[in-house]
């Protein structure tokens, strides 16, 4: 037989999580006003009128090294937990983060000779 009921709250706030969003969307679709006309489709840049096509290609460098700081950010996060439980967890633990340590430093090496953390 399952015990279903120890389940109550999570299943509770599922639904409530679920619907919180779900009606805030909703609400705001039906509460807000409606006007189309040309400003609203009209191109606004800090109240410039544009020039030309506001559609521009980026180069894919912006994005590389966007990606390089997100990736080398978040592993760094990683370090954190190990940093404020380093006297409980001993000598394996140091040798395994001294060993991800070396893989970040080998990582941000590879991505400096790519170019990757070229701007220009």
């Amino acid at each position: 037989m399952f015990l279903l009921h120890e389940y109550d709250i999570f299943w509770a706030f599922l639904i409530i999580s679920s619907l919180v969003p779900i009606l805030a969307f909703w609400i705001s679709g039906v509460l807000a006003p409606v006007r189309e006309g040309p400003e609203k489709l009209s191109s606004y840049e800090s109240g410039i009128e544009t020039m030309g096509d506001a559609w521009l290609q980026f180069r894919i460098r912006y994005y590389m090294f966007a990606l390089v700081f997100v990736v080398f950010d978040v592993e760094t996060v990683f370090l954190y937990p190990w940093a404020m439980s380093f006297d409980v967890l001993g000598v394996s633990v140091f040798i395994e983060a001294f060993i991800f340590v070396l893989i970040l430093i080998g990582g941000s090496v590879y991505a400096w000779r790519k170019g990757a953390l070229e701007w220009s």
